[in-house]
């Protein structure tokens, strides 16, 4: 989970319809209140019978609605009141029946008259957010198929579903998607898509060069920035690309991935893909030096008290090389210092020759969940102060669009 908000102040409506996954939807109201956000769970008859309404109110601090007849509301009108306010609505899990009732437009329950009633345009229009829950023979009938399309074209957005182990016994597609899952979908939902149609290629994370078969040059970069600003990417719009070195870290949903291990083979990864893409951000922290020579068996001690000798040859800049590029991408490069950060980060500004060179301090922020970035271009610096690296990297992104656009409004 991020250390920030990402849902604080935000209203959110959760509706379960009858599935065994209603289990799971107890963690996603717990996620949701843990980013900040308030919850308002709606319930239909069917879902009780996997979950209790007491449940759901223990977790969500608010009554559940559950009628559309509730003479709770002044004006017995909760299928209107519900969604005025909301900031989406979110069916997990949304049944091949519910998908059928909103794909006809019938509604026989709360639920389903709360999303038809929902605002669909203008400025308080309410998205809804569906995932799917279902035995894969359910999932993969034609019927189902026919719904799914008809309520994504009525404008609701498909969560899922995703293919695993189902409560059923059987292995395949309609599994509800994990609450982490479908948290993080929420969060993006709501951030501006700055670089819709865009595609974007981002490094992350060390580089190791063995000397021997155990033994290797490295660094201490956990990756977490590049990441993060994976992550912020595709939730701005972007179809992202990501290079990771050895790493530990879960892949951000919708982003395509490529592990590699050595600078050669993050070169070798980046360079045939870099001009298909219109920005390449290299936050990977890549040695500068491998061995000349791998040892093809460990390297032992002989006793000497001398240390070996290690012949040791240049990488390739791989930041260099997509800048001299003839359809180079947008280029920003960052700049791990140990000391004099605006100096170092200029300087690389110049030789690499790219627009932006994002600087902080390595030994501040290597393996840590916070950072500090120097934005470093031709016009000068500005800091972007001491935040979670999520919320600097969505910081970053939207400095990045702005400048594409300002790039692209002076080409002739």
């Amino acid at each position: 989970m991020s250390t920030l908000q990402s849902l604080a102040g935000r209203h959110i409506v959760v509706g379960l319809s009858g599935g065994i996954a209603c289990f799971k939807s107890a963690e996603l109201v717990r996620e949701l209140t843990r980013e900040g956000a308030t919850v308002q769970v709606v319930m239909t008859e069917a879902a009780t019978q996997f979950i209790t309404p007491v449940t759901m109110q223990a977790l969500s601090g608010r009554p559940v609605a559950l009628s559309q007849w509730d003479a709770r509301e002044p004006n017995n009108m909760a299928h209107i009141n519900l969604g005025r306010g909301a900031d989406a609505i979110v069916v997990a899990p949304a049944s091949a029946d519910f998908i059928a009732q909103l794909a006809q437009g019938r509604a026989s329950e709360l639920l389903a008259l709360l999303c038809l009633a929902r605002p669909r345009t203008g400025e308080h229009a309410c998205p809804l957010l569906l995932a799917p829950a279902m035995n894969r023979e359910m999932w993969s009938h034609p019927a189902t198929q026919r719904n799914t399309t008809q309520v994504v074209a009525d404008g609701a957005v498909l969560l899922g579903p995703a293919a695993g182990e189902q409560a059923c016994g059987e292995v395949g597609d309609g599994r509800m998607l994990e609450p982490e899952e479908l948290r993080d979908e929420l969060i993006a939902c709501f951030q501006p898509k700055v670089l819709a149609g865009r595609k974007v290629l981002v490094t992350a994370g060390p580089t190791f060069e063995s000397i021997d078969p155990v033994r290797g040059i490295t660094n201490h970069s956990s990756g977490k920035m590049g990441f993060a600003i994976a992550r912020a990417a595709q939730e701005a719009g972007a179809q992202v690309t990501l290079v990771a070195g050895p790493v530990h870290l879960a892949t951000p949903r919708h982003v395509q991935r490529i592990d590699v291990r050595s600078a050669q083979q993050m070169h070798d990864a980046v360079l045939p893909r870099a001009a298909a893409h219109d920005v390449f951000i290299a936050t990977a922290a890549v040695a500068d030096w491998r061995p000349a020579a791998e040892a093809g068996q460990k390297i032992k001690k002989d006793g000497s008290g001398q240390p070996p000798w290690l012949a040791l040859t240049e990488n390739p800049d791989i930041l260099a090389a997509v800048a001299r590029l003839p359809d180079r991408p947008y280029c920003v490069g960052f700049a791990a210092e140990s000391e004099d950060v605006a100096r170092h980060a200029r300087e690389k500004l110049t030789r690499k020759n790219v627009p932006l060179v994002v600087g902080n301090l390595g030994p501040a922020t290597f393996g840590r969940d916070d950072n500090k970035l120097l934005l470093v271009d031709a016009d000068g610096e500005r800091e972007l102060a001491t935040a979670d690296k999520l919320t600097l990297a969505r910081e970053l992104v939207r400095e990045i669009a702005q400048r594409l656009h300002r790039h692209g409004a002076e080409q002739p």
